[in-house]
């Protein structure tokens, strides 16, 4: 009998691993929509550079979330504040590497969010230090804060003898708020790519490819099943695999709300006018984002609700941050920032049985100031550790590249390895075919780049040299 037992036991706790491995492992795959999604809401000349941030992403936090990480994070023994043991897996229990690596790819994700905010213009230094800082300090403190049994966050506070803890299953406060704010105060004191708010530029700073960003969002909304339904972390007590499956419905209706609000918004109040693909994309994670924090615990109909809104929010915060300047080429401020915040606090009204909508009463209404808390002292953390970081960057003038090199693009100019270079479109006859039929004869050519072309002896026949940037 204690055989069996042990059996099941044993049984229990592999599933356990590997639910969460699983999971991990298709939340690691985001990194490849956010590499698809980014790649094509940047500028061609910038495409290596963007895809490059995306692997480090993986690697440089890898390797900071190893070493220091996960001992702020999880550390035990630790305090209300911060872990402090596991330092490079010293005496760390091997039955943690599994959840070591779920956390890990959490961690990729905050740091990725900034990257695509201030893409195009952002010397390659400057990230790898953000990136480094943001992975192995930043998002640690806040996730031992929320997620881990000594955090202060986690631990709660007493209303009327019941024991109130913070509502953040997923993330929309710890791993997206994060981001969502370092984006928004690194993209603030970088400032605007060159010309980006000129009117008559306004054309000449869309992505270069559509199809990457449709497959990028495709990816990002079949991560985010795992991001919000892994969650639970188990799988094998009783109730887990409902829990998984309410979350990962609560996701789909939130996203698919929120998706079709910013789609209808976009065509007949803001943006485009037009039906936007990006639109309903971008629509669509914020949504996606936004539930994260109850998708666990809130009825299909309280999704629904937060996605309607998700879309509103979306929408007003891009619009916001047009206004005010700051230029966020992937809208990441809006999804994250904007869909983490509004997801944060809609939990507490949303909660089966225990939110206000609910009981209308004290505890009900501490959970909503509890969350509230929260996402003040998450915000004041992020924002300040973020002017520090980007603010000593600038002084330093390590944050920015040069206007040359933001002039010529990234990928020639800090990593020689353009992504579309023009010799692919070279034939056998030494020419290369323009819109036109008209050919372009290269006698020599020190640089070739797509959107641009540096010539020392280049014998143009008939065609201008803005003719030949329109080859992509």
């Amino acid at each position: 009998m204690d055989s069996a037992d042990n059996g099941l036991t044993s049984l229990k706790t592999n599933l356990d691993h590997f639910f969460l491995l699983v999971n991990a492992l298709i939340i690691f795959l985001m990194q490849c929509g956010f590499a698809f999604l980014e790649a094509g809401s940047v500028r061609a000349k910038n495409t290596t550079n963007i895809l490059l941030k995306n692997l480090l992403d993986v690697c440089l936090g890898a390797v900071a979330y190893w070493g220091v990480g996960y001992a702020f994070a999880f550390g035990n023994p630790g305090n209300a504040f911060i872990g402090h043991n596991y330092f490079f897996f010293g005496n760390i229990p091997d039955d943690l590497l599994s959840h070591f690596f779920f956390h890990f790819v959490f961690a990729a994700t905050a740091a990725t969010i900034v990257s695509g905010a201030m893409a195009e213009r952002t010397d390659f230094k400057a990230y790898m230090i953000y990136s480094v800082v943001i992975t192995g300090f930043v998002y640690p403190i806040v996730s031992h804060w929320a997620w881990d049994g000594n955090g202060w966050l986690y631990q709660g506070v007493v209303v009327r003898n019941e024991t109130i803890g913070y509502q953040d299953f997923a993330g929309s406060s710890v791993v997206h708020m994060v981001g969502g704010l370092a984006a928004l105060v690194g993209a603030a004191i970088l400032g605007p790519r060159k010309g980006r708010f000129d009117k008559n530029n306004e054309e000449d700073f869309s992505g270069h490819t559509v199809p990457l960003v449709a497959l990028g969002g495709f990816i990002l909304f079949f991560g985010f099943f795992a991001f919000n339904g892994g969650s639970q972390a188990a799988i094998s007590n009783e109730g887990d695999g409902v829990v998984v499956a309410i979350a990962i419905v609560n996701t789909i209706i939130s996203g698919s709300a929120a998706a079709l609000v910013a789609l209808a918004l976009g065509k007949f109040l803001f943006r485009t006018k037009k039906w936007s693909l990006l639109t309903s994309i971008n629509g669509g994670l914020t949504g996606m984002v936004a539930i994260c924090a109850g998708c666990n615990s809130v009825y299909a109909w309280g999704a629904f609700v937060t996605g309607l809104v998700a879309g509103i929010v979306y929408i007003v915060v891009s619009a916001l941050m047009v206004k005010l300047r700051i230029d966020d080429p992937l809208d990441a401020v809006a999804v994250h920032f904007g869909g983490g915040l509004w997801g944060i606090v809609s939990v507490p009204i949303f909660a089966r049985g225990t939110g206000i909508l609910f009981r209308w009463n004290a505890p009900a209404f501490g959970g909503f100031g509890w969350n509230l808390l929260g996402a003040l002292v998450i915000s004041l953390w992020t924002s300040a550790l973020s002017i520090l970081l980007f603010g000593a960057l600038q002084l330093l003038h390590l944050l920015r590249v040069d206007p040359e090199t933001e002039e010529k693009g990234l990928d020639l100019k800090e990593h020689g390895e353009p992504a579309y270079p023009l010799m692919a479109y070279v034939g056998h006859d030494g020419k290369f075919g323009l819109p036109n039929g008209h050919g372009l004869e290269l006698a020599h050519m020190e640089e070739i780049n797509v959107g641009y072309v540096k010539d020392t002896e280049l014998d143009v026949t008939m065609a201008t040299k803005e003719e030949a940037s329109q080859v992509v």
